[in-house]
């Protein structure tokens, strides 16, 4: 059975870091360790990295060329494309769907909304709260304890109480 593809979710974020400028590989990856503990929230090593821009070039949101270096090995410059442009823009000014995406995607996803602007952080969080606001009132009530359903409750809510101080600090 063939692997499927996994869905984009954080790896959008990637974009993030060519949306001024075009950049190789490493530039990209240096800058993802030095963004304020950014790389804890992405993850990646280096080789994954380089596994995800040619996935995300392969699907369009990136185009590449090569650049010369004299005696060093040329290297590859990605940019962003057009269809790039629109998807990362809709990804960053859009809430996490899922709450198991929520720890590793929307760290990424406030970062680069306050590089944006703070309103756009203010309405990310605004409507992050809203989502995880609805996640919590469609859990199911539960006449008995139910060690389960408490720890979703526990999860969503401290996701509101972190979502809260966000917003308080922004």
């Amino acid at each position: 059975m063939p692997m499927q593809k996994q869905p984009l979710t954080f790896e959008l974020g990637i974009l993030g870091f060519m949306r001024q400028e075009p950049l190789h590989g490493y530039e990209i990856y240096q800058r993802m360790q030095a963004s304020e503990g950014m790389g804890l929230a992405w993850g990646l090593k280096q080789n994954q990295l380089y596994a995800e821009l040619i996935r995300l070039e392969e699907e369009g949101y990136l185009s590449s060329s090569i650049e010369e270096q004299g005696t060093r090995p040329p290297r590859k410059i990605f940019q962003l494309t057009a269809y790039g442009v629109q998807h990362y823009t809709e990804w960053v000014n859009s809430p996490v769907m899922h709450g198991r995406n929520f720890q590793r995607e929307f760290p990424i996803k406030l970062y680069f909304a306050q590089q944006a602007g703070r309103e756009v952080a203010q309405r990310l969080i605004a409507t992050q709260q809203a989502t995880c606001g609805d996640w919590l009132a469609a859990l199911p009530a539960s006449a008995e304890p139910d060690l389960i359903h408490e720890f979703r409750q526990s999860q969503i809510e401290t996701m509101l109480a972190w979502l809260e101080t966000c917003a308080d600090s922004i």
